[in-house]
């Protein structure tokens, strides 16, 4: 069967765990396929550095339980080892009310820790590795424990990580505490043992900045090798047969592709490069040709039929996406021209006239929509309920979609003919008006949305495309 890496909070060290889980069995020569809980775009940046394949995501909230299911069973296949890292806490979700939030989904009861790491065990009936930071605790370790594996009887916690510990002594006052548990110590990591990977305002600084990468995953792998118990470890992590519903949420190849396939022109590089690989996929089997290209240092691919630029870090490569005059003004013509165009998050900021970064000096930008963007130290985030104000690239008017927000930077002003109405995805509190739609062939929104149980998205914008060759 599979594993799920959880933290019992925050901050425990749950990445560093599953990276060097990841390393040291890719050095053993399997097949690995990891899974992340949640809507985060990073981490599984970092499973994909070391594993070689796409990480996917497991989100409830962005797809529906159907999906969840359906991409873990997929995914699982042809894979000797699957790997899950979970979300903050394990049981730490969102509310999720009776009548059923999620993509049209009937949820049976009213959630607390919906999305959380816990509903996913549940979900998909894996055992918990549960890591705990025991840097500064030693007896109370087992209080810990004890709460976590005993809190909802339906979750197996197969075993403990100990990360951060502190000498041999440390970890037999550990050791004697949990003896009347017994629960498995499956790995145990030395304070010294922690490898950093530098971090910045959304997090992890991504895979593609960090040059000495390489060389992490190699000590991790070492690392791995010797810190954890390979004997009672490997049984746990093979994949269990996983039968796939009867009615998967989307086709795997569209009826009638169009030939030629329609060429989206993809902005990837190291300032886009948040996209759902679930997105991408969906775009191809629908009849897509991806060319992915740099607006750092590339010029605008030629004669594509739509454009889609990804979140990211745009204020970090400001003055290069400035300096890339030809990009920028190719990408405005083509806009004007009619070229159907997404702009999530970070793409939204570079259509902007211009983003002003945090010391307040401002980089021109493509200037398609009339406004700026301007970095903050205020931190919005959360998943959102989106209410379509009226029929745009993506969705007809009245819709819902269900998304998240992650980001830094705030609008001048807003549009006056806004893409959405917002609101917490857990309440109706009103959450604002959100995106912009002028040019009509432009949809662009600080919301990140992942089609995987929302087929007609890709659908309709393969069609705009189509329709504006």
């Amino acid at each position: 069967m599979s594993l799920i890496i959880a933290g019992e909070r925050s901050g425990v060290g749950k990445t560093t765990v599953t990276l060097t889980l990841l390393a040291s069995l890719c050095r053993r020569g399997g097949v690995v396929q990891s899974f992340k809980v949640g809507p985060d775009y990073i981490d599984p940046m970092f499973h994909q550095h070391v594993t070689g394949r796409a990480c996917r995501n497991l989100d409830p909230v962005l797809t529906s339980e159907a999906y969840v299911k359906e991409c873990f069973a997929r995914h699982s296949q042809g894979s000797e080892y699957t790997l899950v890292e979970g979300v903050m806490g394990l049981f730490d979700g969102i509310g999720n009310r009776e009548s059923g939030i999620g993509n049209g989904e009937e949820i049976d009861q009213c959630l607390t820790d919906f999305a959380s790491t816990a509903h996913i065990a549940r979900l998909l009936d894996l055992p918990v590795v549960l890591v705990i930071d025991c840097s500064r605790l030693s007896g109370s370790v087992a209080a810990i424990a004890h709460g976590y594996s005993s809190f909802d009887s339906r979750i197996k916690i197969a075993g403990i990580v100990l990360n951060r510990v502190g000498s041999d002594r440390h970890l037999s006052l550990l050791k004697d505490s949990l003896k009347a548990l017994q629960l498995p110590i499956l790995g145990v990591l030395r304070r010294q043992d922690n490898i950093a990977i530098p971090d910045r305002h959304l997090g992890l600084v991504p895979t593609a900045e960090l040059p000495e990468l390489d060389a992490v995953i190699s000590r991790l792998a070492d690392l791995g090798d010797t810190c954890f118990d390979w004997q009672n470890l490997l049984p746990l992590l093979q994949p269990k047969s996983l039968p796939h519903p009867p009615h998967p949420p989307h086709p795997p190849h569209p009826p009638h592709p169009p030939i030629p396939p329609v060429k989206i022109a993809i902005a990837r590089d190291r300032a886009f490069n948040f996209y759902y690989q679930d997105n991408l996929d969906l775009l191809q089997q629908l009849g897509a040709e991806l060319v992915f290209w740099s607006p750092l240092a590339d010029e605008l691919p030629k004669n594509v039929q739509g454009m889609y630029f990804g979140g990211g870090f745009p204020e970090v490569f400001a003055q290069q996406l400035t300096e890339n005059t030809s990009a920028r003004n190719a990408i405005k013509t083509a806009i004007f021209a009619g070229i159907p165009t997404i702009a999530e998050c970070g793409g939204l900021m570079y259509l902007c006239e211009q983003i002003i970064d945090f010391e307040g000096k401002p980089w021109p930008m493509v200037g398609v929509l009339p406004t700026s963007a301007v970095m903050d130290k205020r931190l919005t985030l959360g998943y959102r309920r989106a209410v379509a104000l009226s029929d745009s690239l993506l969705v007809p008017k009245g819709s819902n979609i269900y998304g998240h927000e992650f980001h830094r930077s705030r609008l001048i002003s807003t549009s006056h003919q806004p893409l959405f109405a917002t609101y917490r995805y857990d309440c109706d509190e009103n959450m604002g008006y959100e995106g912009w739609a002028l040019p009509v062939n432009v949809h662009a929104s600080y919301i990140h949305v992942h089609w995987g149980a929302s087929v007609e998205i890709p659908q309709r914008f393969i069609q705009q495309c189509l329709n504006n060759s």
